[in-house]
């Protein structure tokens, strides 16, 4: 990482994930995967005005939207601005590409919000999990989490137990970053999409948690795994009645 942010090799990085292909979808136009949007009706401007257009329909729609978003590229000093214009899937695949020129401060700042805007970064295509792990560990902590995160973080014992809900979707991805402080709430993610999961839980040692974020209120612990100790199948806990003598 750099000391500061060399802003124009991130705005070449953005250059050059805006000239990939966009790929099509069965529901194309109006979904399709490209760092830069999701659907293929994009917005642009012609003679100054803002009109709406195709981008799978002709290759002249497609240069005239790329050449838009150059534009905005360009206009901006900022990293995170640039970030903020790529589309959530490929989030974390811009940081991984931009790291080298961001300072450790834009680093962090853009790694947790790329997690938590991420819908599902244990099972990110372009990102592998090792690298995931390398880019948690080079964090600044006190730039990654918030304030009242990093005192909860600070305040956790030695050795925490942590939990993740699973459905048939992610059953085989058990090991991964993404666990959670909240049981209840590893039980909501095991039954979601009208799921039978399954929730585990697991020991690990503090030192070993890299963050940890309340963003989508979900206590979620970002971990090394192969330091999970005694994963398990978590059982409900017992409610206890109470008794009027």
């Amino acid at each position: 990482m750099k000391p500061t942010t060399d802003i124009e090799q991130v705005k070449s990085v953005a250059r050059a994930l805006l000239m990939t292909e966009v790929y099509k979808t069965p529901y194309s136009p109006m979904v399709v995967q490209h760092p830069f949007t999701s659907s293929g009706f994009v917005a642009t401007t012609k003679d100054g005005v803002m009109q709406l257009i195709d981008i799978t329909e002709s290759e002249e729609n497609l240069q005239a939207w790329q050449s838009f978003m150059r534009k905005q590229i360009n206009s901006t000093d900022n990293a995170y601005e640039i970030y903020m214009m790529t589309n959530k899937p490929y989030s974390l695949t811009f940081l991984k590409y931009a790291s080298p020129y961001l300072s450790k401060a834009d680093f962090s700042k853009i790694l947790a919000d790329a997690w938590i805007r991420s819908e599902n970064p244990n099972c990110d295509t372009n990102v592998s999990k090792s690298k995931l792990i390398s880019m948690f560990k080079q964090a600044d902590p006190h730039e990654l989490m918030l304030e009242d995160e990093l005192r909860q973080y600070e305040e956790l014992d030695d050795t925490v137990t942590v939990y993740r809900g699973v459905t048939s979707h992610n059953a085989k991805n058990i090991k991964a970053l993404s666990w959670t402080l909240d049981r209840e709430k590893a039980e909501w993610f095991a039954h979601r999409f009208n799921e039978d999961g399954t929730v585990y839980e697991a020991e690990i040692d503090k030192q070993h948690i890299l963050a940890l974020f309340n963003g989508r209120n979900e206590s979620e612990v970002i971990v090394d795994p192969k330091f999970l100790m005694d994963i398990r199948i978590s059982e409900e806990p017992v409610q206890e009645l109470n008794q009027t003598m």
